[in-house]
């Protein structure tokens, strides 16, 4: 049974049907972290508290690293669908659900020098250090489904199927909160109820995600050998993957060095920018719904042939994700004071705060054109060039720090500030050029 079918105008409409039911998916997340905190807050051991936390970034930073497996799968998925090739889809399907497989397998197996290697890093305290490896010891084990979830939220996204996408990325979450509470303060588990509540619901959202697939292709996921394994595609998918882990890398440095830069200034001053960055990752979660509906339009617009279709995810994509932007910052701008205040109590974190807040404001509209851009790059599968522009806007970041390092902490949001411009910038003066060779 083939999911293909004639591709819908690009219109506001689309964009947003795309766009909103994936920024709500990423707003659930957050959630989890504050349940956990909560929960095991409730337990009343502030170094369960801070293991938990540290835990969770842990892990954060590990799969962030396999994000490729979600965001190659839109893209590869979407071109299949813009072809009207049915067989593709789900061979695409199947060659990432073995690699996340593969990948997932690997981390459990690495399991000892990863625990290692972080702990090692963070330098937390020895209380904090044991109730990482408790959580740690059993989330592990979720690896393989979280990654396998990545690949079947990818191909939703990339068959334009982001409803039922995101019922599953809300149920897992749900499921998740729900198993934490019960597991943690009913049965009593402490941290590694936390942990299990996750690995259960990641789990189940594997389950759950192979279901609706199989159903959605009448049934069976039955792939002629001769395509899962064909060549020319298992290298295209490898290169894809390859850049776009790198690309990957490149950012986590990006916010790394910030986060480090920030703490070398003070506690006041990291205080204040995680206060700012927070503030800051709610607008990111819209602006990556429209790069979502940027990857989703662009990537079967290219499969069909359809430049003009392109064109328009691209300026729809720009246009909405301005919209949200310029929103964001004014009521920041606005509320900004008060939101602030609402996050510490602490008067010299407060007054920090304040002074950079206009930054935070700022990053928004500084950034539309980078999420934007990285879509339309992922749905084209412009990946080489994608990593390549990254890294060049990695060297702008580093160099525009070293010169404005004397204003300190001002500079280091200029910085940041220079690498959203530079990234957007170095996408839309390279677009012109992609677009020839892509559709003549």
């Amino acid at each position: 049974m083939s999911l293909t079918h004639a591709a819908p105008a690009v219109t506001h409409r689309r964009v947003l049907a795309i766009a909103l039911p994936m920024t709500v998916a990423h707003l659930t997340t957050p959630l989890l972290g504050v349940v956990d905190a909560a929960v095991v807050g409730r337990l009343g051991d502030a170094a369960l508290l801070g293991g938990v936390a540290l835990a969770a970034v842990i892990f954060d930073m590990l799969f962030w690293v396999f994000g490729f497996l979600r965001m190659g799968t839109v893209g590869l998925a979407a071109q299949a669908l813009g072809r009207r090739d049915g067989v593709e889809e789900r061979a695409v399907l199947a060659r990432a659900l073995l690699l996340a497989g593969a990948l997932g397998l690997l981390l459990v197996a690495l399991q000892a020098p990863i625990a290692h290697a972080a702990l090692a890093l963070a330098g937390a305290s020895e209380g904090v250090s044991a109730a990482v490896r408790d959580y740690y010891a059993v989330r592990i084990f979720a690896a393989p489904f979280t990654l396998a979830n990545y690949v079947v939220l990818g191909w939703l996204v990339g068959l334009g199927r982001t409803g039922r996408a995101l019922a599953l990325q809300v149920g897992v979450n749900l499921l998740n909160m729900g198993l934490s509470v019960v597991l943690v303060l009913g049965a009593g588990w402490g941290v590694k109820g936390a942990a299990a509540g996750t690995l259960v619901a990641e789990m189940a959202g594997t389950l759950a995600g192979l279901v609706l697939c199989r159903r959605m292709l009448g049934g069976a996921f039955a792939v002629p050998r001769a395509v899962l394994l064909d060549k020319a595609r298992l290298a295209e998918a490898f290169l894809l993957n390859r850049d776009i882990m790198i690309r990957t890398a490149a950012l986590m440095f990006a916010f790394s060095f910030f986060a480090a830069q920030g703490a070398r200034a003070g506690d006041v001053t990291l205080a204040a920018n995680a206060i700012l960055q927070n503030m800051v990752m709610v607008a990111a979660y819209f602006l990556d719904g429209f790069a979502t509906a940027a990857e989703q339009i662009c990537g079967s617009a290219v499969g069909a042939r359809r430049r003009a279709d392109f064109s328009a995810g691209v300026r729809l994509a720009l246009v909405w994700g301005m919209v949200f932007a310029v929103a964001a910052c004014l009521i920041y701008l606005v509320t900004g004071p008060g939101i602030v205040d609402a996050m510490t109590t602490n008067p010299e974190v407060r007054a920090a705060a304040r002074t950079f807040l206009v930054y935070a404001a700022l990053l928004p509209v500084a950034g539309v054109c980078a999420y934007a851009f990285d879509g339309v790059y992922i749905g084209a599968l412009w990946s080489r060039d994608m990593r390549n522009l990254m890294l060049v806007s990695l060297a702008v970041y580093l160099v525009a720090w070293w010169g404005l390092r004397g204003f300190g902490n001002h500079g280091l949001w200029l910085a940041f500030l220079a690498f959203l411009l530079a990234r957007g910038g170095l996408q839309a003066l390279r677009l012109p050029a992609l677009l020839k060779r892509t559709f003549g």
